[in-house]
C-alpha cells in the first residue's frame, strides 16, 4: 500500500477512503475516485493503441510504475445488456480496424493451429465414445444417461462438421505467409465493457497480438447461452468485415463441442448435458443462417 500513496502523493492526489472489489481496490480521494490493481506490463500496449487513435480504455496514472496500475474510476451509465452488447462489439470492431497489420508468418502458424484442433476432435471422439459405448451396455439408464444417448448422433455431427471444414480451411491457409493481426482485447466480456461519456474496455491483462476472430470466439463462448448471436457478428462485420478463411476458423472453434466432465450428482450431469446439447442448437443455427444469407 505504500507503493500506492507514493505514486498518489507524486501527483498531489491524497486518499480519503479505501474499499475493495474483486481484484481491485477502489480510492476516494481529492482529486476524484481511481482504481488500483496489481499490474501486468501494459505500458507498452497502452502507448501503442495511443499511436493508433484508440483511447477507449481509463485513463492511467503513471503509466512507469512496476507494481500497480492506477487508472481513474469511470461511473458506469446503466443500459439493457442487448444495448451494452452492440456497443462492444461496435468498440471491438474499432479496436481491430485501428490496430490491423499484416505479418508474415511460417508454415508452422497454420500448421500449430490445425494440429491443436484436429487433436482436440480426436481426444472428444474418442471420449465420447468411450461414454455412449458404456451407456449402451446397460440395461437401464439414468436420466442423464438417456439425456445424452438421446442426442448423441447431434453431438457427433457437430464433430464430423468441425473435421471436414478444418481440412477445409487448412487447405485454404496451407501456402499463404502472410496473416491479419490485430491487438486483442481476449478477455471480452459484458463486465469487462463500460459506457460513459464514452465507450470505454477495462481489463487487458491477457491482451494479445493475433487474428481477429479469437475476440469474436471468446466473447462467443461467454455470451451465446444469453443471447442470439448472428446480429452481433453481423454488427461487427459491418464494421469489420472477416476474410474467408477467418469466418471459417472461427466457425470451426465455436462448432466444437465443449468436454463434460463425468460426476457423480446426476443433477449436475443432466444439466451439463443439457447445456453440451443447447449449445450445439444453437451454433448450428447460427452457422446455418450466416451461411444461407452469406450465399445470397
Amino acid at each position: 500500500m505504500k507503493v500506492i500513496k507514493d505514486v498518489l502523493k507524486k501527483y498531489e492526489i491524497k486518499p480519503k477512503n479505501y474499499r475493495s472489489s474483486g481484484k481491485v481496490s477502489i480510492i476516494d480521494t481529492n482529486k476524484g475516485t481511481f482504481v488500483v490493481k496489481k499490474k501486468n506490463n501494459q505500458k507498452k500496449l497502452y502507448d501503442y493503441l495511443d499511436t493508433r487513435s484508440f483511447n477507449y480504455y481509463p485513463n492511467v496514472i503513471d503509466r512507469n510504475n512496476d507494481e500497480y496500475e492506477i487508472t481513474e474510476y469511470v461511473n458506469e451509465i446503466e443500459i439493457p445488456d442487448e444495448q451494452k452488447l452492440i456497443d462492444m462489439i461496435k468498440l471491438v470492431s474499432l479496436l481491430h480496424n485501428k490496430t490491423t497489420y499484416y505479418k508474415e508468418v511460417s508454415e508452422d502458424y497454420f500448421k500449430e493451429i490445425y494440429e491443436d484442433i484436429k487433436n482436440n476432435i480426436e481426444h472428444l471422439n474418442s471420449y465420447y465414445n468411450d461414454i455412449i459405448t458404456n451407456i449402451e451396455t446397460k440395461i437401464y439408464m439414468s436420466p442423464s444417461e438417456y439425456l445424452f444417448a438421446r442426442n448423441v448422433s447431434e453431438l457427433f455431427n457437430s464433430l464430423g462438421y468441425t473435421e471436414a471444414k478444418l481440412e477445409e480451411w487448412y487447405n485454404l491457409v496451407k501456402e499463404q505467409n502472410k496473416v491479419r493481426f490485430v491487438v486483442l482485447h481476449n478477455n471480452l466480456d459484458l463486465s469487462h465493457f463500460i459506457m460513459s461519456n464514452k465507450p470505454y474496455l477495462i481489463n487487458w491483462d491477457k491482451s494479445k497480438i493475433d487474428m481477429p476472430l479469437f475476440d469474436i470466439y471468446k466473447l462467443y463462448k461467454r455470451v451465446n447461452n444469453k443471447v442470439d448471436f448472428e446480429p452481433y457478428l453481423k454488427i461487427y462485420e459491418a464494421n469489420y468485415p472477416l476474410r474467408n478463411e477467418e469466418r471459417l476458423l472461427l466457425f470451426i472453434l465455436i462448432a466444437l463441442p465443449d468436454k463434460i466432465e463425468l460426476k457423480d450428482n446426476e443433477y449436475e450431469m443432466c444439466t451439463q448435458i443439457n447445456n453440451l446439447y443447447e449449445n450445439i442448437f444453437r451454433t448450428e443455427t447460427l452457422i446455418s443462417k450466416y451461411t444461407k444469407k452469406e450465399e445470397k
